[in-house]
């Protein structure tokens, strides 16, 4: 199978080596990227095709990886591609759905995914969460890489759901962490706070430290998911405050 990756950045790479390494033909469109995304795509091995233009011509699968503010963006790029286009941002349900209306007014088809997890180098680390008609066929071609891939159901936008609900835990609770340290750091009493983590909720330490890490290197690309898990919540029947503050957090990083 010749599958194109749109585009590469460090989870896009991780998950087109993962491609390479179940034995396909793995593409990515050069055109407008910056030297750092051409340096990753050496790195792993893909073959540069040029254009998004020309990948819908000469790719069966197309699997988007890009900060979720530019997911729609990208599914647009892909005008006019026939085989199988798989989402695989941190965004809505409703989002999913919308971009899959994009690629499906063509002769595309389209699977909702989510992945949860690290950039995916060894086994057992990582699922790629897939939703839509075609998502079986989609897990198929993950088959034997270090990137689990599992089918959720026919409906698009389950995959998202799942990452979405999950996301909301995992990294609604790093911003958490964060204002609540930088609330007592402007009250004065941080250090009294610290020391009352280290005795009744010792683990806090290293999430905070994991937390400023994280928001440091990737905040500017969590403040779309926030909004995205937001959305979902406020969709759900669920108060979206939490996840708007959160996205504002990061936002200062």
């Amino acid at each position: 199978m010749t599958v194109g990756v749109l585009h590469p950045g460090e989870m896009g790479a991780a998950v087109a080596a993962a491609l390479r390494a179940g034995g396909h033909d793995v593409a990515w469109a050069s055109a407008g990227r910056s030297a750092a995304t051409a340096a990753r795509a050496g790195e792993a091995g893909l073959r540069d095709i040029g254009t998004p233009e020309a990948m819908a011509g000469a790719c069966d699968l197309v699997v988007s990886v890009c900060p979720p503010h530019a997911a729609v963006a990208v599914a647009r790029e892909l005008r006019g591609f026939g085989g199988i286009y798989v989402e695989a941002n941190a965004v809505s349900p409703e989002t999913a759905r919308g971009i899959g209306e994009i690629v499906t007014s063509g002769a595309a088809a389209y699977v909702d995914g989510g992945i949860i997890g690290p950039p995916p180098r060894e086994p057992g680390t990582t699922r790629l969460y897939l939703s839509g008609p075609a998502a079986g066929e989609v897990a198929a071609a993950f088959a034997g890489t270090p990137l689990e891939a599992l089918a959720v159901s026919a409906r698009v936008g389950d995959a998202s759901a799942v990452k979405m609900a999950y996301a909301a835990w995992t990294k609604g609770t790093a911003a958490l962490v964060l204002a609540a340290r930088e609330t007592a750091r402007a009250e004065g009493v941080e250090e009294a706070l610290v020391a009352e983590w280290a005795r009744s909720l010792p683990d806090l330490a290293d999430a905070y430290a994991r937390a400023g890490r994280s928001a440091t290197a990737k905040g500017w690309r969590w403040v779309a998911e926030m909004e995205e898990i937001a959305a979902t919540f406020a969709a759900a029947g669920q108060p979206d405050g939490f996840h708007r503050a959160a996205a504002e957090i990061y936002r200062r990083y």
